[in-house]
C-alpha cells in the first residue's frame, strides 16, 4: 500500500476523566482513521499523540490537506474548551507496528541516574535505532523504565547496551517484540541462592556437624576439579546417619528470597505456568510446590532408610544438562514453545538451561553466568525479574491485594 500522508496531534494539559473521549469523539465527524495512538499521564499531566490519516473509502479523492485544515480549527476550538494545549506535526505512519527489528528494552537501577539513562539512549543513537516510547514500570523495589525500539541494528544494540550497563551499574534486558511476550509463558527457577537463601546441603551439613568437609568438597568443585555429580554425591555421602527429623528443621531454617511469593502469585494470576528445578533434593522442593502452588518441580532425592539418610541418592542426577532437559519437558507438558520460556539461575550448573530457555536470567550470578546469560538482575528482589517481563508494579499490587507479607520460611 502506498504511504498516505498523515497529520501527528499532540495534546498536553491537566489530566481529568474524559479528556480522551471528547478529543476522539471531535474527530468522529471527520473522514480519517487513527493510525497510532499512545497517551500517557505523568504528575497529572496528560499527553496523548495519534497519528491521522485520511480514509479514501470513506472520502474518494478528497485533499488530504483540506481534511486535515478543518481537523486543526475543530481540535483548537475543543482545546481551548478543555484548557489543553493542541500541536501538529506531520504523522509517520503506523509508528508502533509491532515488526521485525522492534525491540524492548528494560532497565533497571536503584537508584536510576539521569546520566545512566543518557548513556543507554546515546547507544540507541549510535546503534541507528529510535526510542518510540518510554514508560516506567517500577519506582519499588528498584526503578525500572521500559523504552520500545525500533530501526536499526539490532546485534549492535545489544552488545553496545550490554557494556554500558556494566559500566553505569544497572541492569539492562532487551527483548524482541511480539505476540508471544504477551502469550502463555513459563517460569522456571533454580531453588539454592535464587528462589530461596542459601544452600540446602550446607544447612544439612550444619545438623549432621560436617560443614567444613562439605564446604572443602564444595570449593574443589568450584576450582573444576570435581564435575556437578562427583561433587554432589561426596557431599551427600558426608550426610550419612543423618536422622531425616533435620530436614524437617532444614525447612524451618530456610528463608525465600525477598519478592519470591510475591514474583510467583504475580506470574500465575498472569497466567504463567511456574516451575522449580535444582540440583538440590526433592524433600526440599516438595515443601515448596505445596506452599507457593508451583505447577511443577524436579530435584534430586536423598535416599532414607528407617528415618535416616544413607548417604545415597535415588535416581539419576539432576544436573547441569538435566536441568535443560527438565525445562525442556516442562515447556512440553505446559504447551509453551521454548521461545515463550523464561529461566532464572546464578550459578555454571545452570548455564544450559538458562541458554534453552527463550529469556536466561542470571540472577545475582557469578561472573561467568552473567556473561553467557540473556540478561542479569543484580539486586535482592525476585520480583524485579516481573519487571524484565514488562510487568509493572500496578499489576504486581494487584496480585497483592489479599494480603501476605514475605513469610520468614517456607513452612
Amino acid at each position: 500500500m502506498n504511504e498516505k500522508s498523515t497529520l501527528l496531534v499532540t495534546v498536553t494539559g491537566h489530566d481529568r476523566p474524559g479528556i480522551s473521549a471528547r478529543l476522539l469523539s471531535t474527530l468522529s465527524v471527520f473522514p480519517v482513521t487513527v493510525v497510532d495512538l499512545e497517551q500517557v499521564v505523568l504528575a497529572g499531566r496528560l499527553v496523548l499523540g495519534a497519528v491521522l490519516e485520511v480514509d479514501e473509502r470513506v472520502a474518494p479523492g478528497v485533499s488530504p490537506t483540506r481534511v486535515f485544515e478543518e481537523v486543526r480549527g475543530a481540535l483548537d476550538k475543543t482545546a481551548i474548551d478543555l484548557d489543553m494545549e493542541v500541536g501538529y506535526g506531520e504523522g509517520n505512519g503506523r509508528v508502533n507496528a509491532v515488526g521485525p527489528g522492534r525491540l524492548h528494552v528494560t532497565v533497571l537501577a536503584d537508584p536510576l541516574r539521569p546520566g545512566a539513562l543518557g548513556a543507554l539512549t546515546s547507544c540507541v543513537a549510535r546503534a541507528g535505532a529510535n526510542i518510540d516510547r518510554i514508560e516506567r514500570l517500577s519506582s519499588y523495589p528498584v526503578t525500572s523504565v521500559e523504552m520500545e525500539i525500533s530501526g536499526g541494528n539490532a546485534d549492535q544494540l545489544r552488545a553496545e547496551l550490554a557494556m554500558e550497563a556494566s559500566t553505569q551499574g544497572v541492569d539492562v534486558a532487551v527483548q524482541s517484540s511480539g505476540l508471544h511476550r504477551r502469550g502463555k509463558h513459563l517460569i522456571v527457577m533454580d531453588v539454592d541462592s535464587t528462589l530461596i537463601q542459601g544452600e540446602v546441603i550446607e544447612l544439612l551439613a550444619a545438623h549432621a556437624g560436617c560443614a567444613d568437609e562439605v564446604a572443602r568438597v564444595t570449593e574443589e568443585a568450584m576450582r573444576g576439579e570435581l564435575d556437578f555429580e562427583e561433587s554432589l554425591r561426596r557431599r551427600v555421602a558426608l550426610l550419612k546417619g543423618l536422622d531425616a527429623s533435620a530436614i524437617q528443621r532444614v525447612c524451618e531454617e530456610i528463608q525465600l528470597t525477598p519478592g519470591a511469593r510475591t514474583l510467583i502469585r504475580t506470574l500465575r494470576r498472569l497466567g504463567y505456568a511456574c516451575g522449580i528445578v535444582s540440583g538440590g533434593f526433592t524433600q526440599i522442593t516438595d515443601v515448596l510446590v505445596e506452599r507457593l502452588g508451583l505447577d511443577y518441580a524436579a530435584a534430586n532425592t536423598l535416599e532414607i532408610v528407617d528415618g535416616k539418610l544413607t548417604g545415597e541418592l535415588v535416581g539419576p542426577v539432576v544436573d547441569r544438562k538435566g536441568k535443560a532437559t527438565t525445562l525442556e519437558r516442562f515447556a512440553e507438558e505446559a504447551g509453551v514453545p521454548l521461545e515463550q520460556t523464561v529461566a532464572v539461575g546464578d550459578g555454571a550448573n545452570d548455564l544450559d538451561m538458562l541458554q534453552v530457555a527463550g529469556l536466561g536470567v542470571a540472577f545475582n550470578a557469578k561472573p561467568v553466568v552473567r556473561q553467557q546469560a540473556d540478561t542479569s538482575v543484580n539486586v535482592p528482589y525476585l520480583d524485579t525479574i516481573a519487571f524484565i517481563l514488562g510487568i509493572t508494579r500496578e499489576e504486581i499490587e494487584a496480585a497483592d491485594l489479599h494480603g501476605q507479607t514475605e513469610p520468614f520460611s517456607i513452612v
